[in-house]
């Protein structure tokens, strides 16, 4: 695994040195800004408001703007007197149950890698957290930002999860909450009917990125087609919004059951007779 971060998991006083290493690739496809005419590169510069005039790196500096337009520059003793840049450990500072934390607070998976000497602590902690249901919540200090982050039994690893804080998370109360009634015995016995027809074993990967493949299909076309291009198509229509809800969830059921009965498991195959 390659690491991006090394220190160690805490607990009271036991220590885990481990490696910490991405647990999800890139996102969708990556394209280049061209010119139009001759498809040129477009590069970009760092230019100061000021003046227009192109800054090198070396003169770069980083500012926090405390009032509009005002700044006071910040130096990397700053950050190191915030106890920032030295910090190579993860101490897990509480246990919870996985349950009660809102998944508005898990940002971004790290795997856990155990480095040497480390193996048993590891599986010590990743067998506790098995047993309890619970997850450790410590901070880590990644590119001179601190995270919360809580660490994860998965499987036969550790995984660390960063996390947001409390206070960069949108309250509940700004969101507008549906005003209508109540729904009816009826179509709530409908919609769980519907839930129960539709529920099977989660199989992440029968879940794949279809628009990223149709870029790939029409990307390749557009290279075998070359100059001549392609025929222009349609654009994909939207279907309109459900107004009749109990005939919506009657036909969602009618079709449900009928995907479902054409799906029969295999149990054995069989030969013919020679």
């Amino acid at each position: 695994m390659k690491s991006i971060w090394k220190g160690s998991i805490n607990f009271g006083l036991v220590n885990i040195p481990i490696a910490l290493g991405t647990a999800v690739r890139p996102e969708g496809m990556s394209f280049r800004m061209l010119r139009e005419g001759d498809l040129s590169a477009i590069k970009f510069k760092r230019v100061a408001e000021a003046d227009g005039k192109e800054v090198p790196y070396e003169k770069i500096v980083k500012g926090y703007e405390y009032e509009k337009e005002k700044f006071v520059v910040m130096k990397d003793e700053d950050f190191e007197r915030a106890g920032i840049a030295a910090s190579k450990s993860i101490t897990i500072e509480t246990f919870v149950d996985l349950a009660e934390v809102s998944p508005l607070h898990f940002a971004k998976p790290y795997y856990v890698e155990p480095q040497k000497g480390a193996d048993h602590a590891y599986a010590l902690l990743r067998d506790a957290l098995h047993a309890t249901g619970k997850i450790g919540i410590g901070r880590v200090v990644i590119s001179t930002k601190e995270h919360l982050a809580a660490v994860k039994p998965q499987g036969d690893v550790l995984i660390l999860e960063l996390m947001h804080f409390a206070d960069e998370i949108v309250g509940e109360d700004e969101i507008r909450k549906p005003t209508a009634a109540a729904p009816g015995k009826k179509e709530m016995d409908m919609a769980k009917s519907l839930i129960s027809t539709m529920a099977e074993p989660w199989q992440p990967e029968a879940f794949k990125d279809q628009y990223t493949s149709e870029l790939e299909k029409i990307i390749a076309e557009k290279v075998k087609a070359g100059s001549k291009g392609l025929p222009a198509t349609k654009a994909s229509q939207r279907v309109a919004g459900v107004v009749d809800i109990m005939a919506a969830l009657e036909q969602s059921l009618v079709t449900a059951g009928k995907k479902k009965a054409k799906v029969t498991p295999i149990t054995k195959t069989r030969r013919k007779a020679g």
